[in-house]
């Protein structure tokens, strides 16, 4: 077996390994403060990212340490709470031991909370050659080739070569969709003219794809209705019912034979369960998801919990799983703190009922969809909610005032001050 991951003696406390520090997880470690548990969470990166707004990232609208929050900083004061950045590899659950990429640790309880990751449906060539937003280098990367398409297309003279840098697909029509469509549209409207004078802008192409009915399609009709008229009004091409079959040689290639040329691909179609291996087969479900009970307990395990994302909770009103945002991780995290006391209390657990607060999308200036249980509005006060909401669930008070600040200053000048193109540095030998 590996070498163990060095860790202070836990003494008599039970230890909470909590394997990811999303929404789930840092609720979860945020809460479970009682003294009895010695706490570890493990993470690929030092700190939590707010992922809603990483569309935001990779249109040069806010910085990404805005959206970023280090995990030593929120947990500094916390007592037998400990951190380590690494990645979790293989459960080996009749041993209670978790193995990772810097060696092993013993767990009382594991919790899985490791969210999701892009799903390409098994075509490599998407994987391989379009942008997909789910971490910060992920969104520096879209924000550095959509500065960079310009830079090349107002250099080359080659008419074909200029199409296909100024048009940019997003394939995928869900809330991450529609909210990239609508900051390209932006961005083409208030920024790109100023910035790119030599250009004529206006032969700028945003085509949004999705291969459902319509937009949007976990919102009502009526608001996907309004949303696909929006957009439509700004000037993004809409193509539903289209499934993208092939991209090759800078050419995406639908299912009806459109092509249409391109270097700019986004691909945010669909998500896939960031899953541990070497827990019982019978555990693992549709979507890589961990099947769990209605106290998040994962099938044929006794002390591993999964929630948020990665979790499956099969329900009569949720027959596929709750949806895979951030209200069920938040809700799963704070009835989990209360059963592992009732654990160690010899107290009996209390199921998951989920509580659906509602869907918000932004779909540019002054505008968004806002659906709540029996309430449904758009417009500016949709807006409003939207930014409100998304403000007060940064972490960090100076991250939220950052961010309000790039808000304000963008929305009163039309003029954000983040279109830096930042690339990684190439290692070479110096010439003697």
């Amino acid at each position: 077996m590996m070498n163990k991951i060095d860790i202070p003696d836990k003494g008599k406390r039970k230890r909470v390994v909590i394997v990811g520090g999303g929404f789930g997880g840092l609720k979860l470690a945020r809460k479970l403060k009682n003294d009895n548990f010695q706490i570890v969470l493990l993470d690929k990166n030092n700190y939590h990212l707010f992922q809603p707004l990483l569309y935001q990232v990779a249109t040069a609208g806010i910085e990404p340490s805005a959206i970023s929050f280090p995990f030593r900083k929120i947990f500094k004061k916390r007592k037998y709470f400990h951190i380590r950045i690494c990645e979790a590899q293989r459960v080996i659950p009749e041993q209670n031991i978790l193995e990772t990429s810097i060696g092993a640790i013993e767990y009382d309880y594991l919790v899985i909370a490791t969210g999701c990751y892009t799903n390409y449906f098994g075509n490599d060539k998407m994987a391989l050659h379009t942008m997909s937003l789910k971490t910060t280098a992920e969104a520096l990367y879209n924000r550095n080739q959509v500065l960079e398409s310009f830079e090349k297309a107002q250099n080359t003279s080659n008419l074909k070569e200029r199409e296909k840098l100024m048009t940019f697909i997003i394939v995928g029509g869900g809330a991450t969709g529609i909210e990239l469509s609508g900051a390209l549209a932006e961005m083409r409207k208030f920024i790109l003219p100023q910035d790119y004078p030599d250009l004529d802008i206006e032969q700028m192409r945003i085509v949004l794809i999705d291969a459902g009915p319509r937009l949007l399609s976990a919102f009502s009709e009526k608001s996907s209705t309004e949303v696909q008229d929006y957009l439509a009004k700004k000037g993004v091409e809409i193509k539903v019912d289209s499934k993208v079959v092939d991209y090759e040689n800078d050419l995406l290639t639908l299912g009806d034979g459109t092509a249409i040329p391109s270097t700019n691909i986004y691909w945010v179609a669909g998500v896939k369960a960031n899953s541990i291996e070497g827990l019982p087969q019978d555990a693992y479900g549709p979507g890589n998801r961990l099947n769990v009970d209605v106290f998040n307990k994962v099938t044929g395990t006794n002390n591993v919990f999964a929630i948020g994302d990665t979790a499956l909770m099969i329900s009569e009103d949720y027959p596929r799983g709750h949806p895979q945002v951030v209200q069920p991780a938040i809700q799963q995290a704070k009835l989990l703190v209360q059963n592992l006391n009732n654990i160690e209390k010899g107290l009996p657990l209390k199921p998951f009922v989920y509580h659906n607060k509602g869907s918000m999308a932004t779909i540019g200036r002054n505008n968004a969809i806002v659906e709540l249980k029996n309430i449904r509005f758009g417009g500016f006060p949709a807006w409003a909610v939207w930014l409100f909401i998304h403000l007060m669930s940064i972490v960090g008070v100076k991250n939220r005032l950052f961010i309000f600040i790039d808000w304000m200053w963008s929305y009163f000048t039309y003029d954000p001050s983040l279109r830096l193109i930042i690339k990684p540095v190439k290692r070479v030998k110096p010439k003697k």
